[in-house]
């Protein structure tokens, strides 16, 4: 059989303004005019066939009928509100907000994110990426995959990566009119220059990388520069020059051959990449699972 029910437009105005006994101060918090709340009421009632307000000359009073039927429509209202939070936040459940780097996303997260979503076909991961450090407070990230260099209170770490700097470049400059078989030969190729740092790391140069290597006569500032990673190992693929890489970002460029790893040395990378997440939810299902499979997933890179 089907329901008569009243507009749920009027059930709103006269249940805030029987709460209130004020169209004024149901208007403010229904962002509407005082004239749209009397409106609201007056249609209800007419739809009902009785008053429900006694309007005065300095306010509101609920008439008989009144008194009866807002304590119900007000317990209506306030299981609907729980019951719709409820349903969204069962859908937010399912939702995996992720934070990280461009080129952290591009180079390594993605290839592998179909393993997850494979594995865990229920959640639905949204990636965002940003340079600055996360910030939890806001309730719009769920984990992150960042730069992280000490404990950051009511955040659990997990580390990723260490790993270690070294040259690439293309096969291609290995065989060319100037081979590169030692550091000194870069003085004869265009370095490929990565800019971007977080501002509480060190970059990764070129000069300190020479310097370590005790290389002198390379000029370590000359060169191509880009703003992300993801473009200075894509040109380097190209065969426009050397860039500086990790194991994280050229592993998978580094197996398919599309890199070659240049000379017998390396230097320590000055962070590692970790994965982050507010500690009182590293229990939540959605953020297990995805720590999880990233702490596996790094455990199988070489």
């Amino acid at each position: 059989m089907a329901r008569r029910l009243p507009p749920l437009n009027a059930v709103r105005a006269f249940e805030a303004a029987a709460r209130h006994l004020s169209f004024i101060k149901a208007a403010e918090e229904l962002h509407v005019t005082p004239a749209a709340i009397s409106q609201q009421v007056r249609a209800l009632e007419e739809s009902l066939g009785v008053p429900l307000f006694r309007r005065l000359p300095r306010g509101l009073l609920l008439t008989d009928a009144g008194q009866g039927y807002w304590p119900a429509l007000r317990d209506i209202l306030d299981r609907l509100a729980l019951v719709t939070e409820r349903v969204r936040r069962q859908d937010e459940q399912s939702v995996l907000r992720l934070v990280t780097f461009p080129s952290f996303g591009a180079r390594w997260l993605l290839p592998r994110l179909g393993r997850f979503r494979a594995a865990h076909p229920n959640i639905e991961v949204r990636i965002n990426v940003d340079f600055a450090h996360p910030d939890f407070s806001r309730g719009d990230v769920d984990v992150a995959i960042h730069y992280s260099h000490g404990p950051d209170t009511g955040i659990r770490r997990d580390r990723l990566f260490q790993g270690s700097i070294f040259a690439v470049c293309s096969p291609r400059l290995l065989s060319g009119e100037k081979p590169l078989a030692t550091p000194s030969d870069l003085r004869h190729h265009t370095l490929l220059h990565d800019e971007f740092a977080p501002d509480d790391w060190p970059e990764i140069e070129w000069p300190t990388f020479l310097a370590a290597a005790g290389v002198t006569d390379v000029d370590g500032t000359r060169g191509l520069r880009f703003s992300v990673t993801h473009l200075t190992l894509q040109a380097a693929i190209d065969g426009q020059g050397v860039a500086l890489a990790t194991e994280v970002l050229a592993g998978d460029d580094l197996a398919s051959g599309r890199l070659v790893q240049l000379f017998d040395f390396s230097m320590p990378a000055p962070h590692g990449y970790y994965l982050l997440c507010p500690g009182l939810r590293a229990a939540e299902p959605k953020i297990a699972a995805f720590r999880e499979w990233a702490l596996a997933e790094a455990a199988q890179e070489p």
